[in-house]
Order: structure tokens, then C-alpha cells, then sequence
């Protein structure tokens, strides 16, 4: 069974960082297209950051370019998350996703995990 976890959500000011972490278990991470998404109450999940299938290259959401970092490491089934210089825009519940096609979009995600709370104060 495929499952995603996240990790490393919280509060923190604005300008400061958080990692994120997301463990894949049941399945190999270069098995899928990987990528960050973030949600707040009453509006539309949306897109941070990816990886295609089988590409090393990262997408970024445009206002989170040169903040934020997308990487992964194959032999620990992870990917990650560095967000640096934080807004409080950028408050929201992260969620981490797995797609078997080549592109991973809200509507292409066959695995989500559970969320994470990031909270940037101003």
C-alpha cells in the first residue's frame, strides 16, 4: 500500500524557513512524479513545486521561485521541501503527491499524504 507522510510543518516569523519532508513507503520514489502543493481553507489546492517522472529538473509556483527548494533522495524514498524567506502568504497546509503519469497536478495525483501546517507570522 502506497503511502505518503509528511513532516516538518510549523510556526515561524516572517523571513524565516522550514523543511519539509515526505517519506513514500510501499513503493519506489522513482516510481512516480513527485511534487509539493499547498492549500488554504476555502480555496483551490495548488501547485508549489515538482519533479516529472524520471527528471531531476524542479517546477516552481511562480511567487515561491529563488525562496523555495524542491530535492529528493532516491536511496531514502524522500522528498523535500527548503522553504526559506517566509511570507505570511505562504501559510498554508502543505501537502505532498505522487503521480504515475508524467506530470503530477492536482488532477493527476493518484497518492496525497496527510498535510502539514505551516504558519508564518508577520
Amino acid at each position: 500500500q502506497i503511502q505518503l507522510v509528511e513532516s516538518g510543518g510549523g510556526l515561524v516569523q516572517t523571513g524565516g524557513s522550514l523543511r519539509l519532508s515526505c517519506v513514500l513507503s510501499g513503493s519506489t520514489l522513482t516510481n512516480y512524479a513527485m511534487g509539493w502543493f499547498r492549500q488554504i481553507p476555502g480555496k483551490e489546492r495548488e501547485f508549489v513545486a515538482r519533479f516529472n517522472l524520471r527528471s531531476n529538473i524542479p517546477y516552481y509556483r511562480d511567487v515561491v521561485k529563488g525562496r523555495f527548494t524542491i530535492s529528493k533522495d532516491n536511496a531514502q524514498n524522500t522528498m523535500y521541501l527548503q522553504m526559506d524567506s517566509l511570507k505570511p502568504e505562504d501559510t498554508a497546509i502543505y501537502y505532498c503527491a505522487a503521480s504515475r503519469t508524467t506530470n503530477v497536478l492536482t488532477t493527476t495525483a493518484n497518492y496525497w499524504g496527510q498535510g502539514t501546517q505551516v504558519t508564518v507570522s508577520s
